[in-house]
């Protein structure tokens, strides 16, 4: 399922506790895509399978009742993904979301400055970047070049070939952000009734993995530093916290921690950025609306710029 930052996680949770679907704790295993799976690219949760066995281990639990899969966001980002999974298992059903192009890259900007994907923490000025970076290549400072490359994010219609031509269009369902954030249950039943499950179990909304904002870039890669080991107040800081944590905290709690204390509501975006990245993917919004036979022009008030 795809992109980051458009319900993914949310769709998740509420697929995994329908008693016919298995997915896996590890929620995105990126090990479809060889790009991503040989990159250095940090990640919050998660690990990646280094071999195919320790993949398909993950399914093991699903046995022969209950269809499995995965939510690796970036596979409809990635050039390759689409050829691997056809090769790994053709039968199987893609599922892709997309949210309107400008709003996208700001909250993926924010999650990549709170995975130190993104060193910029001004968005505009990030995007503003692309063209230099491209031109640099691998070769600057940043920890997974490739991702820093917003523009390659909302080439929807590119990316929805690259699975149509193997799958068909049958096969993949295509979810736009909008109608999910407006009716969660209605996105749901509709996924469930494509993947061929029954859509009459009751299931709890969700709202998952909010955008926020590092308020202090400094302290951030300082916290980060630590969390790595490196540095010498690496042994010190993480036996305070250690110390100072209650105990039997589990994973999520202390994500939530870790959240409140620093990390915050993003704060708004100057208008004419984003009214310039508008006009900037109008010609994307308009190919994708007349290849999904659907108006996003008006969905995403792209008919309203000047």
């Amino acid at each position: 399922m795809g992109h980051p930052k458009s319900g993914t996680t949310a769709l998740y949770d509420m697929l995994g506790e329908h008693p016919q679907v298995f997915m896996p704790a590890n929620k995105e295993p990126w090990y479809l895509a060889e790009e991503i799976r040989a990159s250095p690219s940090p990640r919050q949760t998660g690990w990646t399978p280094p071999t195919l066995a320790s993949y398909l281990d993950l399914f093991a639990p699903a046995g022969g009742e209950r269809i499995a899969g995965e939510a690796s966001a970036l596979y409809l980002w990635s050039r390759g993904a689409a050829r691997e999974i056809a090769e790994l298992n053709p039968d199987a059903k893609i599922v892709a979301i997309l949210r309107e192009p400008a709003s996208f890259l700001r909250s993926l900007h924010l999650q990549f400055v709170q995975v130190y994907l993104e060193s910029q923490k001004d968005f505009g000025k990030a995007v503003a970047l692309e063209a230099v970076r491209r031109e640099r290549g691998e070769g600057f400072d940043a920890y997974w070049p490739r991702a820093t490359m917003y523009s390659d994010f909302v080439r929807y219609v590119e990316q929805l070939r690259r699975y149509h031509e193997l799958f068909g269009r049958e096969r993949v369902l295509v979810l736009i952000y909008d109608d999910y954030r407006r009716d969660n249950e209605a996105t749901l039943r509709e996924l469930q009734r494509f993947l061929g499950i029954d859509d009459q179990i009751p299931i709890r909304v969700r709202q998952s993995n909010p955008s926020v904002q590092v308020r202090s870039q400094r302290l951030h890669q300082f916290v980060h530093a630590v969390s790595v080991g490196e540095g010498a107040a690496h042994r010190v800081v993480r036996g305070a916290v250690k110390a100072l944590a209650p105990s039997g905290i589990d994973r999520k709690s202390a994500v939530a921690l870790r959240d409140r204390l620093f990390f915050g509501a993003p704060r708004p975006v100057d208008d004419r950025v984003m009214a310039d990245l508008r006009r900037r993917f109008t010609p994307e919004v308009h190919a994708i609306s007349e290849y999904l036979d659907r108006d996003l022009v008006s969905l995403w008030g792209y008919d309203e710029l000047g």
